[in-house]
């Protein structure tokens, strides 16, 4: 095996720059947010909620623009049968971003939550936001493994190294500045990931297109030379599948934690709408260069490159066409640029993603379920603990598992039919109860999991209108795989039944408790006629003396001005909105 030490040094200059970069952010800020009575636990978590435009824009923006999103929008560009009109991340993703902000981020962020799932805990108590942390923790281990793996494949078509031991060094440093600097760390280290990916793209493509194996792409995008146009087309019989697939974007990008917690460190509720309004932008614009890779990827001659004479698709390394295109048709030196730029991207995701799990965990599990009376510095530990134990998760996931991705899909799925319509009742219907929630729950994750998953090989036990069986032949065994494909919009249809379910269900219990039909003491949950909770919410979020906490008595968020990058580069009093940025004035709004 031969080693590349060019590739070895641009990949080690970009590592340094980025531990570097981690290890400044958290010294600079460590006292952020603390030394006005604040936590640090809740430091860490949501950046002391002084993250301004200029760093939280970049910091929601590299959430999504991960190693995933640039290799898979190549990779749908480049292959025959998807071609753009199946590249829908770039889209899906901005137009979530854009939905959150003008629907979600401002409830959330004016009420003070900490986490995504404090809202859930409030109203349908800790047993049910226990419930919910399932599929939320799944779908943010199973991206970071799922990337991870992508990195450890990119690294050893460029580079020719060991792919564990290059994932293993990602994780180790991505889990190292996460651990000393929590989301000042990570929001930081995501402005410079984010230039990388930036330059080192856009420097590649210019010389990707004069390479002399490559045809004109705008020709190739709409005339077949060496595979079919790139451009790529709907079939009548696939256009309710690719609309299922676009909601599960849209809708499904907003319950995540990572999302939230960028929302929720903005310093006001108006600079937490402006960021997904940015970062939406910023998706967009960082797109084009994967889709031009994937455009230059099916415009080539691969019999004229070092590569060979098969193209990437008959090799099924379709996957991986961004790195084939930055090693086979730019120079060695720019080639190595765009690798760092990749493995930068990778890092971008795989930190958020490990941070938000342990921020669920340490604060919707641990404190509220657990440990009420834990300490600040006991919630910290606990925390630095979790991310240590999810990043090690990941990374063994992304080593161990070949089924990664097949695992990441269904639980995405999971979190747009489960998590997203419980998020719209607790913040938008009122009356909404515990009952309702667990049935909501049951009915999208049975009408989910029964339509099946092809990457896990999971048959269906449920058959929905249209489906048909297709075969998938493998390219370098000629073997034949078949599998049964749901043409029927049947995760959209899942996400809308949980939302009913959970209305309906709500509303029953309660007229069959309130009408006397069904006696008090069935009321195990104690939703319905037992208001008077006695969970405990967090302190510094939600302050109540009575017994039943309603959202008026939510304590104001105090926002704390620590010293950060945004405020070399913003004035801070322009887009300031005090008054919407407490619960008192929001529920007075409305």
């Amino acid at each position: 095996m031969t080693i590349h030490a060019e590739g070895l040094v641009a990949i080690v200059i970009f590592y340094v720059l980025i531990l570097f970069v981690g290890i400044w952010a958290a010294w600079k800020n460590k006292n952020s947010g603390v030394g006005e009575g604040g936590d640090r636990s809740e430091s860490i978590m949501v950046g002391g909620r002084d993250i301004g435009l200029f760093v939280g824009g970049f910091t929601m923006t590299a959430t999504w623009v991960g190693g995933g999103y640039i290799n898979g929008t190549a990779e749908y560009v480049y292959l025959p049968d998807y071609g753009l009109a199946w590249a829908q991340a770039p889209f899906g993703y901005a137009l979530s971003l854009v939905v959150g902000g003008l629907f979600f981020a401002k409830p959330m962020r004016s009420r003070g939550y900490v986490t995504m799932l404090d809202p859930f805990q409030q109203l349908y108590g800790q047993r049910m936001g226990g419930l919910l942390f399932i599929p939320a923790l799944m779908g943010e281990i199973f991206w970071s493994a799922a990337i991870l793996s992508a990195l450890g494949a990119t690294l050893s078509v460029i580079v020719d190294i060991n792919i564990n031991m290059s994932v293993v060094i990602s994780a180790m440093i991505a889990i190292f500045y996460t651990l000393v600097g929590g989301l000042y760390s990570v929001a930081y280290t995501d402005v410079v990931q984010l230039f990388c990916i930036f330059l080192g793209l856009w420097i590649s493509v210019p010389f990707a297109l004069s390479n002399p194996a490559v045809s004109d792409i705008s020709v190739t995008a709409k005339k077949k030379i060496y595979q079919s146009p790139w451009l790529g087309k709907i079939d009548p019989e696939d256009k309710w599948l690719w609309a299922d697939n676009f909601c599960l974007l849209m809708l499904g990008g907003i319950p995540w934690q990572v999302y939230f917690q960028r929302v929720l460190s903005a310093s006001s509720a108006t600079y937490a709408q402006v960021l997904s309004f940015l970062a939406a932008f910023g998706c967009l614009v960082m797109a084009v260069p994967s889709v031009l890779i994937g455009a230059i990827g099916a415009s080539t001659d691969w019999n004229q490159t070092t590569y060979g004479s098969l193209p990437p698709k008959d090799k099924e390394e379709s996957d991986m066409i961004l790195p084939i295109v930055l090693q086979h048709l730019c120079p060695p030196y720019i080639s190595f640029f765009g690798l760092g730029a990749v493995s930068a991207a990778v890092m971008s995701s795989a930190d958020s993603s490990i941070l938000s799990a342990s921020s669920m965990f340490a604060r919707n599990i641990y404190q509220l379920a657990f440990r009420q009376s834990a300490s600040d510095r006991e919630i910290v530990w606990v925390m630095r603990l979790t991310i240590f134990v999810f990043g090690a998760l990941a990374t063994a996931m992304a080593l161990l598992t070949g089924s990664v991705y097949g695992l990441w899909y269904l639980s995405s799925d999971l979190v747009y039919v489960i998590i997203f319509p419980q998020l719209l009742s607790v913040l938008f219907v009122k009356g909404t109860n515990t009952y309702g929630s667990v049935a909501g729950y049951i009915f999208g994750l049975l009408l989910r999991i029964g339509g099946g998953e092809p990457y896990l090989k999971l048959p269906p036990f449920i058959y929905y209108p249209g489906w048909v069986t297709q075969e998938r032949v493998h390219h370098l065994t000629g073997d034949v795989e078949y599998f049964v494909q749901q043409r029927f919009p049947f995760k959209s249809v899942s996400m809308v039944a949980s939302f009913l379910a959970n209305v309906a269900f709500s509303y029953l219990t309660k007229y069959l408790f309130e009408s006397g039909m069904l006696s008090h003491k069935y009321d195990f949950l104690d939703a319905v006629v037992s208001k008077h909770s006695k969970e405990i919410m967090d302190k510094a979020t939600l302050v109540s003396n009575h017994d039943n906490i309603i959202l008026s008595e939510m304590a104001p968020v105090r926002q704390a001005l620590g010293t950060s990058l945004a405020g070399t580069f913003l004035n801070t009093e322009v887009l300031s909105d005090d008054g919407a940025s407490s619960p008192e004035a929001f529920h007075n709004e409305n």
